[in-house]
């Protein structure tokens, strides 16, 4: 039986680049994203290219029941999942209570629900067959979380500690668990309010193949959980060294929108 990893986000950014690099390795694939023209465009390219077996399906993860719809979709067609690289996510920026309840929502359902149904799900799965990995993708933001991201600085917390505790559940099943922290990356995902902080001018954002390059290694040859990044490893270990308070007032400072 043909066995694939399923990417979700995979139209665009770090998900699109490691879709590229886990063909190129002659991995096929799962695609998951909402923009099926993208898919469709990816889909092509890999299969010309690689020539590998590349499914795409396109759904909203931020629907009710997504995760468990996009797995019997999945297991309809009979595809054999041994790899999952939860790569959706939304984010937002403003004042946590001048912002839409709507996008907050949209926001958990993505970041957290979807990604803890499909790790059940597809990890289930797994366990039974003695083998798999699944790569969940949190933030520099799950170790600092920053004033006007309060819901996203959550989600993101939640997911490192999802993975860490869930990894330790599944020691000796031979399904590994692992975590990519990335900070600032070249996406289409930074709003152009987010653009305009005064974090964003001083932590330069990374090109997204390179932190798929990290990523891809780590789901396939790594453990534990990886900060992407010189730089954001050392930022991400400032708030061992400054008082809490204090920490809170110069991640707010560095959060603002430049004047």
């Amino acid at each position: 039986m043909i066995e694939y990893t399923l990417i979700t986000g995979a139209s665009s950014g770090i998900g699109f680049e490691m879709a590229k690099q886990l063909a190129e390795k002659k991995h096929n694939l799962i695609l998951v994203a909402r923009n099926q023209d993208k898919l469709e465009t990816l889909q092509t390219e890999l299969k010309n290219q690689f020539k590998i077996d590349v499914v795409c399906f396109p759904f909203d993860l931020s629907k009710p029941n997504a995760a468990q719809d996009l797995y019997s979709e999945v297991k309809k067609h009979h595809h054999l999942v041994t790899g999952l690289i939860n790569n959706a996510g939304l984010g937002d920026y403003g004042n946590f209570i001048e912002m839409p309840l709507k996008n907050d929502e949209e926001m958990i359902s993505v970041n957290i629900n979807a990604l803890v149904g499909l790790s059940k799900l597809f990890g289930a799965d797994m366990v039974k067959a003695g083998k798999g990995r699944i790569m969940n993708v949190a933030s520099l933001l799950s170790f600092l979380p920053f004033p006007y991201y309060s819901v996203y600085s959550a989600t993101k917390s939640f997911v490192l500690a999802f993975t860490e505790t869930v990894a330790a559940e599944l020691q000796g099943t031979g399904v590994r668990v692992t975590a990519l922290c990335p900070g600032v990356v070249e996406t289409p995902f930074h709003t152009n309010a987010m653009r305009k902080t005064k974090g964003m001018s001083i932590n330069k954002a990374m090109p997204a193949n390179e932190v798929a390059t990290a990523g891809v290694d780590l789901f396939l040859n790594g453990k534990g959980k990886k900060m992407v990044g010189f730089m954001n490893w050392f930022v991400s270990n400032l708030p061992r060294l400054t008082p809490d308070r204090l920490m809170m007032k110069i991640k707010k400072n560095l959060a603002s929108i430049k004047s």
